[in-house]
Parts: structure tokens; C-alpha cells; sequence
């Protein structure tokens, strides 16, 4: 049984990781974070999640619950997420960070949190997305320098972060293997309630293929997410990404 901490579980993001994590059998919920200020702070977890009890009620100090986990879970926002990364590492656990918009200074940080306690950090936790980025990186590496490409992307009014780091993602991956490529155009659009959508677009003079993913439902970055704790915990520290999970799959 693996013991996780939750960071962000009133989100939506972490509300779902919490409620497929309460249905999984080898996973128990030990930790539950929000900010501070939070009118759900001391609210039990299951009544939250309209569940049964999970023993868990909901805190805004991570210090709190971190010692009883075997690996953190953080869905937060950078300043947040960095902060739990000092609890991390004073405590010496893992953790998977779902977090996207950090600035490089924060990035900077992260690796260096890693050379001393396992981070898997993802912009995308959803495997089919990462089944995607190796599909796109095969592509542009295959079809070469005849080929433009350019990336659509739409998500929710609510995300703060635009382009998204799966775009950016995307991106530096075209770039890493065409040189001649300095820049790859990242249309974003923020509407209604998409999950997320992308579309890579790899076009010449002679054809145009389109490689798309779209998420149904957020379900697909919390199964991702729960996997990750599931392959980081116990791992040596450095930092990982779901591409590493996906060779244990």
C-alpha cells in the first residue's frame, strides 16, 4: 500500500486524483493540502468528495501529514509548489509535480531539488499525451526540414498559463530535432470548458498531416498522476518525467 499526500485537493485537479486514489486499492490517502485561508481547511476528505471516510481531513500545512506518506502529490500553483518542495526535501520524499507556469529561476530550483530527493516533473501527465510527444518527435525527425510546423491548442477560460506547458512541451520537442526550426507558432485559445485540445500540424508543399489529441475528461492526468507515484516511490533521486513511467508500462 502507498501512502500519498494530496497538494491542491480542492482544485479540480485535485479533487479527482483524491477521488480515483480513494478507489484504488494499493493507493491510501494519508495528506490532504489547500492554501491557507481556504474555507474547506479542517473539512473532512470524504465528505468533501461526497465519498466514504477516508480518515483525512483536509489542511493547509503540509509539514502536518508528510512524515506518515511515502510520496507527495502536488496540482497547486508555482509559489505553492515550491514551497512544498522545501517540505519535500526536508523530509526526504518524493513527490510528482503536476504545477505548470513556472519562471526559469523556479525551474532552476526544481533541479536542483532533485539532486537530492526523486521529482517527477510533467507538464502533461496524461499518458496518451506522452504516447503523443514521442509520435510528434519520431515525425519531425523523419519527415525533416521539407516540413513546417505549428501547434493549435484549447483549453478552459480558466487556465492561467498561455501557451500551456504541454504546448511549449510540444514545441521544444520539434525543436530539439529540427535545428533549423527557431521558433514553432503556439496558437492558444481559452473557451468555455475544453479540458484541452492540441493539434500539431507538420505541412509541405506536397501533403499536411495532423497529429491531435483531445482530453475527455480530466481523469486522464489523474490516472497519470497516481501512476507516477506509483513508479516514483523508491526510486534514487533525480528528476523524471512520465516518459520514464512509460517504459515501466
Amino acid at each position: 500500500m502507498i501512502k500519498i499526500a494530496i497538494c491542491g485537493v480542492c482544485g479540480r485537479m485535485g479533487k479527482r486524483i483524491a477521488l480515483l486514489a480513494s478507489r484504488d486499492k494499493n493507493l491510501s490517502i494519508v495528506g490532504a493540502t489547500e492554501i491557507k485561508g481556504c474555507s474547506l481547511v479542517g473539512v473532512k476528505l470524504g465528505a468533501e468528495l461526497k465519498t466514504h471516510d477516508l480518515g483525512v481531513a483536509i489542511s493547509d500545512d503540509l509539514n502536518e501529514t508528510i512524515k506518515k506518506c511515502d510520496c507527495v502529490i502536488d496540482f497547486t500553483e508555482p509559489e505553492a509548489t515550491m514551497g512544498n518542495i522545501k517540505t519535500a526535501l526536508k523530509n526526504n520524499k518524493p513527490i510528482v509535480i503536476g504545477t505548470t507556469g513556472f519562471t526559469d529561476a523556479q525551474l532552476e530550483k526544481i533541479k536542483k531539488a532533485g539532486r537530492n530527493i526523486p521529482i517527477l516533473f510533467s507538464p502533461n501527465m496524461s499518458i496518451g499525451v506522452n504516447l503523443v510527444f514521442g509520435i510528434v518527435e519520431k515525425s519531425a525527425k523523419v519527415l525533416g526540414e521539407k516540413y513546417t510546423a505549428k501547434i493549435e491548442e484549447v483549453h478552459h477560460i480558466h487556465k492561467k498559463d498561455k501557451p500551456s506547458g504541454t504546448g511549449k512541451k510540444l514545441a521544444e520537442i520539434i525543436r530539439s530535432v529540427r535545428k533549423d526550426i527557431k521558433e514553432v507558432p503556439i496558437t492558444s485559445i481559452r473557451e468555455g470548458e475544453v479540458v484541452g485540445d492540441h493539434k500539431i500540424v507538420l505541412e509541405s508543399d506536397e501533403d499536411m498531416i495532423e497529429i491531435v489529441h483531445k482530453a475527455k475528461t480530466r481523469d486522464i492526468f489523474a490516472i497519470g498522476a497516481l501512476t507516477a507515484a506509483k513508479f516514483l516511490v523508491g526510486k534514487k533521486a533525480g528528476i523524471y518525467s512520465m516518459k520514464d513511467v512509460m517504459k515501466n508500462l
